[in-house]
């Protein structure tokens, strides 16, 4: 066996070094600033320890702070066991479980001697600083499994030792030194040290319960939060985020702009209110007008299907836990009638309307020239989403999808997609969404179809993109392995809000399965029967959760086409009531969502309650204006208010409501 082993660099260099060269040595090797930002090395796609030792002919890449994604992973992954070992030495006794990086930081489930509250946070971080700043080593140790529990045994860490026991008989298990005398079981990887961290650039947010294992049986654990950066000024930018997150709240500013309400008594759906639902009809009319246009038909289809329909579909076997079921029959209990036996005898409320699609292109003979058939549906679905899922708009059990079909021959797959991305991009542009990523989901692990099909299908889709000059860096255009529906890869899209969060929201996929599985055909131009391929697309993706998503958005403060009040006319003095009133008729007439508010109020008192419900312009009126027909505009988030005859001033707010599709 040779002693040198061949590593290629990304540049397509290779470099010859010595057997256990570690991805440390080579980049001490390349210059000292590459080995003092060197974070981590990747050998053939996977990110390691610095100092491992390579004993193979491998592809490596060494992991800097540039490489934001595997390096916060790896800074994160630190800081929740540096968060153990400062816990166990302020609270001994306490025992450890389980910590993981998560999107934003990390957390560790704990048992400690006594529970923890918030007041316990500071302290705790204090400690994770001076274990940082003593740049203890992170050493990595195998263990053999048995000489391992017997360790967690003698030091009382129960949950770590049945852990451990779970694991195969005979396995090794790597462990983590920090320092001397600290250590965890853990994969990897880690930094060469925790003086690798920037002891400014994390946070710990809050403390909850958490059950061992997630498991209500099981023991109650405190769980420690944290949010975790590469350096102070992102975990700055970050509490910001947060802090205007929270002012934005969609479940906040829906109760003050009194837009909708959730309670027990429908666990997971909404109470659409007046003004709220005002805004539903406005984005729907809009949607179907945008659809209308892109040769879209519109169906309804049922809200109830039976359960071998839905067996037929697949859908019985994968989501039936998550689909609300009901008899077919319900049993007389005067005569003891029907008795409802197995799943032949089941109906379930439909949580998606692609089955029902499919029924409707089978009504009837197809030939090749009816494709594409585009079939679009505001169609309301049920998911049995567990209790702790649920969040406001943003996730609910009853939710109404903008979805659509799309029945294509395979020729006009690359056609129709860039159609589709085409559309979308208008509708994210015209509701305010000017920045947007594409992803394309790639094959998963366990799949249904050829390698052919997943090759050709994939293709397709970078063909589709790239017909759009959209498969760009302006567009964060990106490939994401194993990501992809068990049928088919898909596109992903990712909207950018105004404080720079991100919402996965659009998504198109093909789907050869379903056509198959239910028998849906056309007749080709050879006179023989052929199947479409189906595509499945959602460009809002459901209207609650977007409308959720515009309002944190906008903050409240909708453009005028979709505010549920366009216009409130308020009066200074009672003399100008009944030209107010007069105001708001003539508004209406123009076709704008005006309200009067003459109360024996101050006029400053009107203009802070109107603000707080973000109406977008108050119209104030009083005597002067009542004399000369004009009125003065105070638009929301502008400092001066604008004087203008009554007649010009309905004219500009008719141009400024008017929906972006209809200018």
């Amino acid at each position: 066996m040779s002693e040198m082993i061949r590593l290629t660099l990304p540049d397509g260099s290779v470099r010859e070094m010595p057997r256990g060269t570690t991805g440390g040595d080579v980049a001490r090797a390349i210059g000292p600033g590459l080995a003092k930002a060197a974070l981590a090395a990747k050998v053939d796609g996977e990110v390691i320890d610095l100092e491992r030792p390579i004993e193979r002919d491998v592809s490596l890449a060494l992991v800097t702070a540039k490489d934001e994604a595997d390096a916060l992973e790896l800074v994160r992954h630190d800081f929740a066991h540096i968060l153990a070992e400062a816990v166990q030495r302020l609270f001994p006794g306490t025992q450890i479980t389980f910590g993981p990086a998560t999107d934003d930081g990390f957390y560790y489930d704990l048992a400690p001697v006594r529970p923890f509250t918030e007041e316990d946070l500071p302290v705790i971080e204090e400690e994770m600083r001076r274990i940082i700043r003593a740049d203890q080593p992170l050493r990595r140790e195998v263990w053999a499994r048995d000489a391992l529990i017997a360790r967690w045994q003698a030091q009382g860490e129960t949950f770590k030792a049945q852990w451990a026991a779970e694991l195969p008989a005979g396995d090794e298990i790597s462990v983590y030194w920090s320092g001397d005398d600290w250590f965890d079981m853990c994969r990897g990887p880690h930094l060469a040290s925790t003086g690798k961290l920037d002891p400014q650039a994390f946070k710990l947010t809050r403390v909850s319960g958490a059950y061992w294992r997630g498991d209500q049986k099981n023991a109650m654990l405190s769980r420690i939060y944290g949010t975790a950066w590469l350096s102070k000024k992102q975990l700055d930018a970050h509490l910001h985020m947060l802090e205007e997150a929270g002012k934005r709240d969609h479940r906040k500013l829906g109760q003050e702009m009194d837009l909708f309400h959730l309670q027990q008594e429908a666990h997971g759906s909404v109470f659409w209110h007046p003004k709220g639902y005002l805004i539903w009809r406005q984005l729907e009319a809009y949607m179907r007008r945008r659809l209308d246009a892109g040769g879209y038909e519109e169906v309804k289809t049922p809200q109830i299907m039976d359960a071998r329909q839905w067996e037929q579909s697949g859908h019985w076997g994968k989501y039936r836990e998550n689909m609300f079921v009901i008899p077919d029959e319900v049993p007389n209990t005067e005569d003891e009638g029907p008795v409802v036996s197995n799943d032949a005898d089941w109906m379930a409320l439909k949580p998606m309307n692609c089955p029902a699609h499919v029924l409707i292109f089978r009504q009837g003979i197809k030939s090749y020239r009816d494709l594409p058939i585009r079939m679009a549906e505001f169609g309301c679905c049920h998911r049995n989403e567990p209790h702790g899922a649920l969040h406001g708009i943003m996730r609910v059990r009853q939710f109404t999808q903008d979805d659509a079909h799309i029945f294509v021959r395979a020729d006009q797959l690359v056609g129709e997609v860039a159609k589709f991305v085409d559309l979308l991009d208008t509708v994210y542009k015209d509701l305010g969404f000017d920045t947007y990523a594409i992803k394309l989901a790639l094959r998963p692990e366990k799949r249904f179809g050829s390698e052919e099909m997943w090759d050709w299908s994939e293709q397709s889709m970078r063909d589709a993109v790239a017909a759009t000059g959209r498969n760009t860096a302006e567009f964060g255009w990106e490939e994401l392995p194993g990501e992809g529906a068990f049928y088919a890869p898909k596109l992903e899209f990712h909207l950018t809000d105004a404080i720079g969060r991100t919402w996965q929201v659009g998504t198109i996929q093909t789907d050869t399965v379903l056509p198959e599985r239910l028998d849906a055909s056309y007749v080709g131009e050879d006179g023989e029967r052929h199947r479409p391929i189906m595509l499945h697309r959602a460009i809002l993706g459901s209207f609650e959760r977007f409308i959720g998503i515009l309002i944190e958005n906008y903050a409240g403060k909708f453009p005028l086409w979709l505010a549920p009040v366009q216009a409130v006319v308020a009066t200074i003095v009672s003399d100008a009531d009944g030209y107010a009133h007069d105001v708001v008729e003539k508004l209406r007439a123009a076709g704008l969502r005006a309200e009067a508010d003459a109360r024996n109020e101050k006029i400053n008192y009107k203009v802070r309650e109107h603000s707080l419900a973000k109406v977008p312009h108050l119209l104030v009126v009083g005597k002067r204006e009542a004399e000369e027909g004009s009125v003065a505009i105070r638009t929301l988030g502008e400092e001066r208010q604008k004087v203008m005859p009554l007649a010009e001033a309905i004219a500009w707010l008719q141009a400024e409501a008017t929906p972006p599709d209809l200018r």
